[in-house]
C-alpha cells in the first residue's frame, strides 16, 4: 500500500511538469510553423503601394499612347476621305481635259480658215467623240426619245398637246435629252408630250 502511494505521489509530482513541456514544445512547433511576418508592416505596406503607383503609371501611359494611336488613325482616315472626296474625278477630268483640247484646236482652225462649215463639223466630231468617251469608259448614256411612249421615270413633260396619230401618251418632241448613268436616270429628258384625242 505505501509503494503504491509512494508511486502515486511521484506521478503526481512528474506528470504536471511533463504535461507542461510538452505544451511549451507544441507552442514552439506552432510559432515554428507560422510564416514569418516582416518586422516592419509599414515599410511592406508602402512597398505595395510603390508597386501599384508604378503599374498605375505604366497603364495610364499605355493609355495615353493608345488614344494618341487612335486620334492620328481618326484624323489620317478623315484626311483620307477629304482626298478621295477632292480628287475623285481626277481620271473623268483628264479625259476632259482632251476633249477641251480639241475644242481650242477647232477654235483656232476655224480662226484662220473663216469657214463656219469646218468649225461646225469639228464641234460635231468633238461631241461624238465627248460622248463615245463618257459612254465607254464612264458608263454615261444619253438617250432621245421621241416617238417613245412617255415614261414619267425617264421623262419630264413640259407642254401637252392632243394629237388623233397617238392611242397613248407619247414624246413628240425633245428639248433637252436624257442621261442615264450605269442603268440610273440621273438627268430626265424635258419634252413635248402628244395626248391622245378626246372622243365628242
Amino acid at each position: 500500500m505505501k509503494k503504491g502511494t509512494e508511486e502515486e505521489i511521484i506521478e503526481q509530482e512528474i506528470k504536471p511538469e511533463a504535461s507542461d513541456k510538452a505544451e511549451e514544445l507544441k507552442a514552439e512547433e506552432k510559432a515554428a510553423e507560422k510564416p514569418a511576418e516582416p518586422a516592419d508592416e509599414a515599410e511592406a505596406l508602402k512597398e505595395q503601394i510603390q508597386k501599384l503607383e508604378a503599374e498605375k503609371a505604366e497603364m495610364k501611359d499605355q493609355f495615353l499612347r493608345k488614344a494618341a494611336d487612335f486620334d492620328n488613325f481618326r484624323k489620317r482616315l478623315i484626311r483620307d476621305k477629304e482626298d478621295a472626296v477632292s480628287f475623285a474625278n481626277t481620271s473623268l477630268l483628264t479625259d476632259l481635259i482632251d476633249v477641251l483640247d480639241d475644242f481650242e484646236r477647232a477654235e483656232e482652225a476655224a480662226k484662220k480658215s473663216k469657214d463656219f462649215d469646218t468649225l461646225a463639223n469639228g464641234v460635231d466630231l468633238i461631241e461624238k467623240r465627248l460622248m463615245g468617251l463618257l459612254e465607254k469608259k464612264w458608263g454615261l448614256t444619253k438617250y432621245v426619245p421621241v416617238n417613245e411612249a412617255f415614261d414619267p421615270e425617264k421623262h419630264e413633260a413640259l407642254m401637252m398637246t392632243e394629237s388623233p396619230d397617238v392611242k397613248e401618251p407619247t414624246v413628240a418632241e425633245v428639248f433637252q435629252n436624257g442621261y442615264i448613268l450605269h442603268g440610273r436616270v440621273i438627268r430626265h429628258a424635258k419634252v413635248k408630250v402628244s395626248m391622245p384625242a378626246k372622243n365628242n
